[in-house]
């Protein structure tokens, strides 16, 4: 829901993929939430002194995302806005409405670093847990959970979707409604349908942002969040919202903001269509065998847990597996060295709401622990360190060296890179977890 299709995320870089998904993540690590630019052919700061456009060209290297053509595409940013009108039109939006909500609108230049942003490190699966599932965060979700039991009740009746799961959802993305984010919706997705790489993406982002507001569910003072148009408490794309907001207590407005019964329902029905199972948990941690082929780590090669077991894959806390049918694949996310987790359907339909299987793994054990469950048993490596950019890079061109990795490298790491690190394990005996350690790094470097 909050911008799947916009990158391919990987597990190693999970803070940029949030902010690239759309999804209001980026508030917890700093995120800079400005106004528009009062010029849009210079960088200039925001209101309040926001952090301005670089002015540079962006990190991608798209013909589009050059200074020039940011600059350029700035400057035909008004006629770009009302040629989107015979579009609006054919959505029913009213010719009154379309001209009173694009009025003013100006570009926030500043997304456009956002839109390309590599950053020079990121956090490990450990340092992201550790922020996002923490004792106050678990205090304010039992409250959320107490306050609202009626609206969670009639919601689980309703759709088959755990409670649980919809308060993880809501604490993580908005740390309950705390932090969504402060930049305007319609300006946010009125910048990225004009300038930079992802237009055609954006301009249906936007047309469905000025649907919402024609018909009435939202006003523009409350659709306000990330960077590229998420907004609310579980942070919606406005395409998403148009899928599935629903007006759960009959006042006329699907109002997922500021009414909790809206957004409680429509969260559910969001999982529900992605094809949440009911009753169904979304996987288990457990003890991956010393001597475990890890080429069998990947999600497209799930097998029911029975065949799991029969290769020495036991629950962490020892409990038997209660479906043995269920088919699961096998996630390692911090290699050998770390805790393996078993994922099932569920975990699948949390990565439709946000494709990082990291956030996915947060919501799904910060929900267990709401339900009153243990942390996880075994301890993670914490003395690994994350590679820099420039390593992740090195990384990258020596695998490519030794004949391994055949993509471009660009110092982000998905499944290619995974699965040309696996290989290079292999071929010098190490287990093929995919890890990206320091250590391998090092053993590259000295073949």
């Amino acid at each position: 829901m909050t911008g799947a299709t916009l990158v391919a995320v990987t597990l190693l870089c999970p803070l940029q993929a949030h902010a690239q998904s759309s999804n209001g993540l980026s508030n917890l690590f700093g995120g800079i939430f400005s106004g528009s630019s009062p010029s849009p052919a210079q960088p200039a700061p925001g209101p309040g002194g926001a952090q301005p456009w670089s002015g540079e060209d962006g990190a991608s290297g798209h013909p589009l995302m050059t200074a020039a053509a940011i600059r350029e595409a700035a400057g035909n940013f008004d006629n770009c806005v009302a040629s989107m009108w015979p579009d609006a039109a054919r959505r029913n939006i009213t010719q009154e409405n379309f001209q009173r909500f694009t009025a003013g609108l100006a570009p926030d230049l500043r997304i456009m670093d956002l839109l390309d942003s590599q950053p020079e490190f990121t956090k490990s699966i450990w340092d992201y847990l550790d922020i996002l599932v923490n004792d106050n965060r678990l205090a304010k979700g039992k409250e959320i959970l107490a306050k609202y039991k009626a609206q969670f009740d009639a919601t689980e009746k309703a759709y088959g979707v755990d409670r649980y799961i919809i308060a993880a959802i809501w604490g993580i993305e908005s740390n309950y409604s705390t932090q969504m984010g402060d930049r305007s919706v319609l300006q946010s997705t009125a910048t990225l349908a004009c300038i930079g790489r992802r237009q055609a993406y954006f301009k249906d982002e936007f047309l469905s942002a000025l649907e919402i507001l024609n018909r009435g569910d939202l006003q523009p003072e409350q659709m306000r969040g990330s960077w590229a148009g998420a907004f609310g408490p579980t942070q919606f794309m406005p395409t998403a919202f148009k899928r599935f907001a629903v007006d759960a207590d009959g006042d006329g407005r699907r109002d997922v903001v500021d009414n909790p019964a809206d957004l409680i329902a429509s969260t559910a029905n969001n999982l529900k269509k992605d094809g949440w199972q009911s009753g169904a948990s979304w996987g288990y941690e457990v003890v991956v065998p010393q001597g475990f082929n890890y080429m069998l780590a990947d999600r497209a090669k799930a097998m029911t847990i029975a065949q799991w077991e029969k290769l020495g894959i036991t629950r962490a806390t020892r409990q038997p597996f209660p479906q043995p049918t269920d088919k699961a694949y096998l996630l390692a996310p911090a290699g050998a060295a770390g805790p393996g987790f078993l994922m099932l359907q569920n975990f699948r339909v949390i990565m439709k709401y946000n494709p990082a299987e990291a956030y996915a793994l947060a919501i799904g054990h910060f929900a267990d622990r709401l339900r009153g469950s243990q942390p996880f048993v075994q301890p993670w490596p914490r003395q690994e360190r994350e590679l820099s950019r420039a390593e992740r890079l090195e990384l990258q061109q020596l695998l490519a060296q030794r004949g391994f990795y055949k993509g471009t490298p660009d110092g982000q790491f998905g499944g290619q890179t995974r699965d040309a690190l696996r290989n290079f394990q292999a071929s010098i005996g190490a287990p093929a977890d995919g890890f990206a350690s320091s250590d391998m790094l090092e053993r590259l470097r000295g073949r």
